[in-house]
């Protein structure tokens, strides 16, 4: 456990992170107290695919409603920064996404785009009975998944910070490959609050901030692991909960594996 007040606000978040023996996954969530007033947030994990064939990992995530390329150059070309994505263009398809030379690249499959920094932010569908909880993965070479879960009412949208050598400045000097960022988020992109609370989604129905109360603390959960598949497992293509405390990964080509989970620490 973790406890950080803070000095602008006078708030107080408080981490703790869970093991639970049989499980291959982290339980973290983040307890915030004290607060007023409307709040943008989000979780910051990045994946290192730097030592994976081009194309070889491969992205999924749960439905989403529609994506978009972060709104403006999100890599500056007057600081020699390079991004390949149209700024503000919205897609429905990880696998068909509008570049800046017209083409179209596929999102799904990394590293990629060498050469680039992007940000895109997806909406993620609500929650139904058979789908209760989002999630995205990644399908590494090497015979495993990866996946985070989420409570789509705490963090109702996810970015991909896809950095692939885009950004020449100090500290990434070209030199941070294949990394990418899946964060959840309850924000305009990684706007700071200001932006946030522009509510410049509003008209989609997508909320950027979170009202807090300082006397109603709010309890932020999310689920990070990872789960051995066989050779040809693909792209992850559901997950899905079986009873309490386990969950389903489906692959494109059929293969489905079951694991021990505690899906439901998302709703406590």
């Amino acid at each position: 456990m973790l406890r950080q007040k803070g000095n602008d606000t006078g708030a107080t978040v408080t981490k703790t992170i869970s093991l639970v023996d049989g499980h291959h996954a982290i339980y973290a969530e983040h307890v915030i107290a004290q607060l007023e007033g409307r709040w943008n947030y989000g979780n910051h994990p990045i994946l290192n695919l730097s030592s994976v064939a081009a194309g070889a990992a491969r992205i999924a995530t749960s439905p989403f409603r529609f994506g978009s390329v972060y709104h403006a150059e999100f890599s500056n070309p007057a600081a020699g920064e390079s991004g390949m994505l149209k700024p503000n263009s919205r897609f429905t398809d990880l696998r068909s996404v509008t570049c800046k030379d017209g083409t179209t690249t596929d999102l799904t499959r990394y590293p990629a785009r060498a050469g680039n920094d992007d940000l895109i932010m997806l909406v993620n569908s609500p929650a139904t009975e058979a789908q209760p909880f989002a999630w995205t993965a990644v399908t590494f070479p090497e015979g495993y998944v990866w996946y985070q879960l989420k409570n789509v009412a705490d963090f109702p949208s996810t970015l991909f910070w896809l950095s692939n050598g885009g950004r020449p400045g100090h500290p990434w000097e070209k030199r941070h490959l294949g990394r990418l960022g899946l964060e959840e988020v309850c924000s305009h992109f990684c706007d700071g609050v200001d932006i946030s609370r522009e509510d410049r989604l509003a008209a989609d129905g997508v909320p950027t901030t979170r009202l807090f109360r300082k006397d109603q603390p709010v309890r932020l959960p999310l689920i990070q692991a990872v789960a051995a598949v066989g050779p040809g497992f693909g792209q992850v293509k559901s997950i899905t909960p079986v009873g309490p405390e386990s969950v389903r990964i489906l692959g494109e080509n059929g293969q489905a594996v079951t694991v021990p989970l505690n899906w439901k620490y998302l709703k406590c």
